[in-house]
């Protein structure tokens, strides 16, 4: 499903018009929300837990923090990585095989994290936390999960889009948003805002430390002066367009698909043909590609994107903190009195 016009943008009658129509339904879906955090009882890891989550549906970058993150933690501790695994059929908890399962089993951010880190799928995310340090794991990064309840985390970052922002500023199914943004940014421990420009209305007030960075394409160089045709089944597709033609490469064709689209052999011939008409690459993104079963990958070439921190240091001192602080913890007793989000920054 391919998000509606009107979740990012606040112009035009009809945008108006059908955002407020939907507007009580997003309010039911907050409070829904609402309830069933007060009525939970979070699973308590033995391990420090840290989740990278959004407000927002769709892409903000958040898999590639995620990616980033572990690089940096495991260079201090055996880091695990659990998932949702959105679009596989894997109910779990199970530890992704890249020999064994494909995106229709575990999802395609799965498969991207376990090219490079430990992954676990688990719909109960309680249930992944607790196989992942059954297996050995001194770190679990939660991929998504901040809106669920069902397991604590030790330092929770929202990630935020700097150019989309929001959007709409609505609750699903008026707008994009998964929880209205004062509450979620209440419970952050910190913000990624990725990308240049101001931050959003609500990022600075929320008051909690902001961390800058970028995503930047890897080996670039290649798509200079190339003609390409370019597909996408992410979030935002015209970013992925767009950082083609940042990185010199032209356009012959860009053809955006609903998030996480699985392609069929017709639409694959279509794009295959195109390209070769046009003496072309095709181009995609790994997201898109891992999707792929393995014969129709064959010829397509991939534009990977990684984090670039403007201040790495910053985010490896908050890394190494949040570790030190729950260790202490875990040997001396929670806080003696202090508050633990406090003790962190």
């Amino acid at each position: 499903m391919r998000a509606p016009e009107f979740w990012y943008t606040r112009s035009g009658p009809m945008a108006g018009l059908v955002a407020g129509l939907l507007a009580p339904l997003g309010t039911a879906w907050a409070a829904a929300a609402r309830v069933r955090r007060a009525l939970t009882r979070p699973y308590r890891a033995p391990v420090p837990v840290i989740c990278v989550g959004n407000l927002v549906a769709g892409g903000s970058g958040k898999t590639p923090v995620v990616l980033s993150l572990a690089s940096i933690a495991a260079k201090d501790a055996a880091v695990h990585i659990v998932s949702r695994g959105y679009g596989g059929r894997l109910a779990g908890p199970v530890r992704v095989d890249l020999a064994e399962h494909d995106a229709e089993a575990v999802g395609d951010e799965a498969l991207l994290i376990a090219a490079s880190s430990p992954c676990w799928v688990a719909r109960n995310r309680a249930a992944g936390v607790r196989e992942a340090v059954a297996a050995g794991a001194e770190i679990i990064l939660l991929d998504d999960g901040f809106q669920n309840p069902c397991v604590e985390k030790d330092l929770s970052l929202v990630v935020v889009d700097a150019e989309y922002g929001f959007g709409n500023r609505r609750v699903i199914p008026a707008g994009p948003l998964r929880e209205p943004i004062a509450a979620g940014l209440a419970r952050a421990d910190a913000i990624v805002l990725i990308g240049d420009g101001a931050a959003p209305d609500g990022v600075r007030e929320a008051g909690c430390p902001i961390f800058r960075a970028d995503l930047e394409p890897v080996q670039a160089e290649r798509f200079a002066g190339a003609q390409v045709v370019a597909f996408a089944g992410i979030g935002h597709p015209e970013k992925f367009f767009a950082t083609l033609r940042r990185v010199g490469a032209t356009l012959i064709a860009a053809h955006p698909f609903p998030d996480h689209h699985r392609f069929t052999d017709a639409e694959m011939g279509r794009l295959r043909r195109e390209a070769e008409r046009a003496d072309a690459d095709l181009v995609t993104t790994a997201k898109d590609w891992v999707r792929l079963p393995p014969p129709m990958r064959e010829g397509i070439l991939v534009l990977e994107v990684e984090i670039s921190w403007r201040d790495a240091a910053a985010i490896a001192q908050l890394l190494s903190d949040i570790l030190r602080q729950v260790s202490h913890e875990h040997d001396h007793g929670p806080g003696h009195g202090h508050d633990r989000s406090a003790a962190r920054f």
